[in-house]
């Protein structure tokens, strides 16, 4: 079985010992965790933030950042492709472990996404893809502003089985240039989370690739998690390549864009405020790709549904 702890530790070895190239700070923490600040007292860049995101996907991912007319109201797009989609999306990228801290006067709370989730396996999630891992080593990922305090920490460290000082922790704030970008690398999870809620066959995803635009980062939250979320609502594009019946396959297809959602039509911004900020409240079918493209290698037939909407990306973009 692939290890996505293994597979990732390359990579935090190289955020490591190139953080000046990265613009992110290198400390140690609690138990002599180390942890990587992309964010919050860092200035981070694109480019820490797309190698973050190849983290999250448990290094069985790649990131590319270019400049394309793919979408010629907003040409800066990420790219995401991986052969090993469940796996690096659902088993290590999905930020699905909830961390709350029980010390006093503590507000700390955030979802921890990446390789770590392998280890501790707290999500029933698990259990569906059929996926653990074993390492002495591990990294965690949270879109927090602040450090974890200890418990925290200590937390993560024993759920994993692992020493602290054998912990990285990465913080990427929404929004920080690197947050930015590992929110929107997250195209080709949604859907692949979107397919897991509609009990598609795991087993019968192949390989998938991703696209979205890269919004101008805000130093406000809200500003920022509504343009991190719009980008990929509408203007988010994702390939599954499949191997099932063209009925299944055309399902899927249909039943994921994000349009297909109650709440589509407006700022991501927008709506949060008309549930009160209440995100629970929000329909899930929301947070998908805006352009679906399922494509059958058993029999050859490709599937098409949804659009993207420029009008309302630019809206949310503030254009």
């Amino acid at each position: 079985m692939i290890s996505v702890n293994k597979k990732s530790q390359l990579l935090v070895k190289d955020l490591i010992e190139n953080h000046n190239y990265y613009r992110v700070n290198v400390e140690k923490g609690h138990n002599q965790c180390t942890i990587i600040d992309a964010g919050v007292n860092a200035l981070g860049n694109m480019e820490s933030g797309r190698v973050i995101s190849e983290i999250c996907l448990g290094g069985l991912g790649r990131v590319h950042i270019l400049n394309t007319l793919q979408n010629n109201e907003w040409p800066l797009t990420v790219h995401v492709n991986t052969n090993d989609p469940v796996i690096a999306c659902l088993g290590s990228q999905y930020a699905g472990w909830s961390l709350s801290s029980k010390e006093e006067n503590s507000k700390f709370n955030a979802l921890g996404s990446g390789p770590a989730r392998a280890l501790a396996l707290k999500e029933p999630l698990f259990d569906d893809i059929k996926y653990s891992d074993k390492s002495d080593k591990t990294c965690i990922v949270m879109e927090v502003d602040s450090y974890p305090p200890n418990d925290i920490i200590e937390k993560i460290a024993n759920d994993c089985k692992v020493d602290a000082k054998n912990l990285t922790i990465i913080i990427t704030p929404t929004s920080s240039i690197a947050g930015n970008i590992q929110v929107v690398s997250r195209v080709l999870e949604v859907a692949l989370h979107k397919a897991h809620e509609l009990k598609f066959p795991m087993s019968e995803i192949i390989e998938g690739f991703g696209s979205s635009p890269i919004p101008p980062t805000s130093p406000d939250f809200l500003t920022a998690m509504g343009r991190t979320n719009d980008a990929i609502i509408f203007a988010g594009i994702t390939q599954l390549l499949v191997k099932t019946t063209d009925d299944q396959a055309e399902e899927l297809c249909h039943k994921m864009p994000s349009s297909t959602s109650k709440d589509y039509g407006k700022p991501f911004a927008n709506i949060f405020k008309d549930y009160e900020y209440d995100f629970f409240k929000i329909d899930a079918n929301l947070f998908s790709p805006s352009k679906v493209i399922i494509s059958n290698m058993a029999t050859g037939n490709t599937f098409v549904s949804g659009k993207i909407d420029n009008d309302l990306m630019k809206k949310s973009f503030g254009l």
